[in-house]
């Protein structure tokens, strides 16, 4: 019996843990980066997503 794996899904927008994960990174360096402006990210609500563009580009500035 064998067990399959899926694919990542090819998200738009992630949640920091997700970016997190795509980067390679803690959880805590995704939101001192987005703190300090390193990370762009955009507010929805109570909740922070960063673009899939974003987590390939460095924020402009930088």
């Amino acid at each position: 019996m064998s067990t399959a794996i899926a694919a990542p899904v090819d998200r738009l927008l992630y949640k920091p843990e997700e970016a997190a994960t795509a980067l390679s990174l803690g959880r805590s360096t995704v939101y001192e980066l987005m703190a300090e402006g390193a990370l762009r990210y955009i507010k929805l609500g109570r909740t922070r997503r960063i673009r899939r563009a974003d987590l390939h580009e460095p924020a402009q500035g930088q």
